[in-house]
């Protein structure tokens, strides 16, 4: 069945491939921009060429934005069935030479975002009784650290957190929550992040004893992971997960080797969830209902 779906950070690579594996597959997409003729959405490929991938006005930093485009796709179809959060800021550098305002716009994109739309378009999945949240977190987010990624490792564990507080107040609204972890990030994702701008800190730990972390990390990373990770695959498993029938879309699905232990941690991590909403009498928030 086709469904309407919004997609925010439609302008990275993980985005685009959703978008595009997304509208490919019959559902209507719609693409979260700051301008509906921004440029970037000519990056879409076959997918724009197709009437279900609409670029709509709306930035994800502005709650007025973020409700007014929700509004709009609601009157248009009279209902909204997917949100997936999927967008992002990558820095990479010592934490200490991360100012604060730096760190407040990465929990902007990374996690705010996400808050921004999920009031805006909870109110219609609740009145609905049904619907899927999918969140596009980081393996970082419980595996193995990395120096010099904790600002961003912190932003996609609040996210994780915040998916996995949504699910359980969400299930009895007959919404269903899935978490996509992409494996490790490869070296060329450092590369291409932001970085501090207390240039000055950031030159003490290349001067000191810290000297060597980016080199070694990075050789030892792409040992591990000798290619990026395929987009493809990211957004290939939100297509499935999005076309599963209610009821059966896993808490968590994990794309490439677990070289971080993300997926081991996170499956103890899980079962302590559920063994604890069983204890405290919640046991059936594990699982979502359809309402209505």
């Amino acid at each position: 069945m086709s469904k309407v779906i919004v997609v925010t950070g439609a302008a990275n690579n993980i985005g685009r491939n959703t978008c595009e594996e997304l509208a490919q597959a019959g559902h209507t997409v719609y693409v979260s921009m700051r301008e509906a003729g921004d440029q970037r959405a000519h990056g879409l490929g076959k997918a724009r060429k197709a009437a279900e991938l609409r670029a709509i006005e709306f930035d994800v930093s502005s709650e007025a934005s973020v409700n007014a485009a929700i509004e709009a796709i609601v009157a248009e179809h009279d209902r909204l069935d997917v949100i997936v959060h999927n967008a992002r800021q990558v820095l990479y550098g010592p934490t200490e030479a991360f100012t604060p305002e730096q760190l407040a716009e990465l929990y902007d994109i990374n996690v705010l975002s996400a808050q921004r739309l999920n009031r805006a378009a909870l109110p219609q999945l609740r009145k609905q009784g049904q619907g899927l949240l999918i969140w596009i977190t980081s393996s970082c987010a419980r595996g193995g650290s990395v120096p010099f990624l904790g600002a961003y490792a912190s932003s996609k564990a609040a996210m994780d957190a915040l998916a996995l507080g949504y699910a359980g107040e969400l299930a009895r609204w007959g919404i269903e929550t899935s978490i996509v972890v992409p494996s490790a990030l490869g070296p060329g994702h450092y590369v291409r992040s932001g970085r501090p701008t207390d240039t000055v800190r950031a030159e003490e730990y290349a001067d000191g004893p810290t000297a060597d972390v980016t080199e070694t990390a990075l050789a030892g990373l792409a040992q591990l992971s000798p290619r990026d990770r395929a987009e493809q695959d990211v957004a290939k498993a939100v297509a499935d997960v999005v076309s599963m029938p209610f009821g059966q879309r896993p808490l968590r699905v994990h794309i490439g080797p677990d070289d971080d232990g993300a997926a081991a941690v996170a499956a103890v991590a899980d079962r302590a969830r559920a063994e604890m909403l069983r204890r405290i009498g919640l046991e059936d928030v594990l699982s979502p209902v359809i309402i209505g």
